[in-house]
């Protein structure tokens, strides 16, 4: 789809009868890539997700030495380990507008030897990491970035490692990046979480691919991690689950078209907290049914979807796909808690706002989130996605059921 302007949503007039299988999720794609480049050996993801983000953190690894090889065609990625060696003394490291790679490698960065920038994209560079390289000073870590963002200069000399306050208002990725590298420190590594912790299924995550390459962390809820220096094992073979983020779009669409669609290779035991969003679609009137390897959703009986009022703060990447459908409820919806994806790939409570006015929608915008009123009659327009993907697919949906939606730079 590159160099195509606008892709116009045909819309669907009939119930929905369909099972998908979606690519292996971003989030776990990455985090176990940066695990396998600290074991020592070979590790092959299977399933691995092929987007920017993940060749984003593929070239990172690449520039600093670790052997790569990824096929795009099998969905799978070997990476050779060097027992938490970082070959290159000297590395410029592009990470466009991946936030994933750029808080786990800034992290990561600090276990070499040598002199290392980190840079991204335009909006890379307005997202922050002030908190992350705070903490990353406190374990004796230099690093330095002006503005708090993006570009980042890392002058490393190993992790002498010891206690350090992490934020957990803003990203949980400036916990997980930590926790990542910490059995690498010198010395154990103990961190604090100050100011709650947003995202929590996604540091639920980490801690997983972390025991699954052979490493335990000691906790106290999500207020106090600590690890001992300790290394992690390659594996031969590391199936990547597909995508929850991915599959709200999937799992959202029965609830404003009816019928049902089946997503193989998701249960609600999934390490993604993100599967949690069909909890929100089934006080919004749809079925969750569940099967060994496979999560499905039934649009609402009737086909009255109920307007609900939720705290997203732990599932924020599902937001926009609950703005997406929210107008075709029959009571307004109320989403609270996600000040944080404001600083995400855009400033998407901003985004999301101005699309939905833009389709004929009443939107109250807050700090914190958005309240959407019902809209029985939605506008054609042409959707603005802000280089943002999930503005991209959430803004699909409502092309599904509205004529004349088209998504700009698909």
């Amino acid at each position: 789809m590159n160099g195509l302007a606008a892709l116009a949503i045909a819309p669907i007039g009939h119930p929905l009868d369909a099972t998908v299988r979606l690519p292996g999720s971003k989030s776990l794609t990455n985090r176990a890539l940066v695990a396998a480049a600290l074991a020592e050996g070979a590790t092959t993801l299977t399933n691995a997700l092929f987007s920017d983000d993940s060749r984003y953190c593929l070239g990172a690894l690449r520039e600093l030495g670790i052997a790569v090889e990824a096929d795009p065609q099998s969905h799978s990625i070997t990476v050779t380990g060097q027992g938490g060696r970082l070959p290159a003394s000297r590395a410029e490291l592009f990470i466009g507008n991946s936030g994933t790679t750029a808080r786990f490698l800034t992290a990561l960065l600090t276990l070499g030897q040598g002199e290392y920038v980190l840079d991204g994209s335009e909006r890379m560079r307005q997202r922050p990491l002030g908190d992350l390289l705070d903490a990353l000073r406190q374990l004796g870590a230099h690093v330095e970035a002006p503005t708090n963002c993006p570009p980042v200069r890392v002058t490393a000399d190993g992790l002498p490692g010891g206690r350090a306050n992490v934020a957990g208002d803003v990203s949980s990725q400036f916990l997980s990046g930590l926790l990542l590298v910490a059995p690498y420190a010198q010395s154990p590594v103990e961190l604090w979480v100050e100011r709650g912790l947003n995202s929590q299924p996604y540091v639920d995550m980490t801690l997983a691919v972390i025991s699954d390459f052979g490493v335990e962390v000691e906790r106290e809820g999500y207020e106090r991690f600590r690890t001992t220096p300790q290394r992690y094992q390659a594996r031969p073979a590391y199936a990547v689950e597909s995508d929850a983020s991915a599959a709200s779009y999937f799992f959202a669409a029965p609830a404003i078209l009816g019928g049902t669609v089946r997503v193989q290779g998701l249960t609600r035991q999934s390490r993604q907290g993100d599967v949690n969003f069909v909890d929100v679609l089934s006080q919004m009137g749809c079925t969750i049914r569940e099967g060994a390897d496979w999560l499905a959703v039934t649009g609402p009986s009737g086909g009255e979807l109920r307007g609900v009022d939720v705290n997203m703060r732990h599932i924020p990447d599902t937001a926009q796909t609950l703005a997406a459908i929210a107008p075709f409820a029959n009571s307004p919806t109320t989403i609270r808690g996600i000040a944080s994806a404001r600083v995400k790939e855009t400033d998407r409570v901003a985004a999301m706002s101005t699309e939905l006015r833009r389709l004929g929608v009443m939107v109250e915008e807050r700090a914190d989130g958005v309240m959407i009123q019902p809209c029985p009659t939605m506008l054609a327009a042409r959707v603005q996605t802000y280089d943002d993907h999930r503005m991209a697919m959430a803004f699909a949906l409502p092309g599904l059921r509205v004529p004349g939606i088209e998504i700009e730079n698909p």
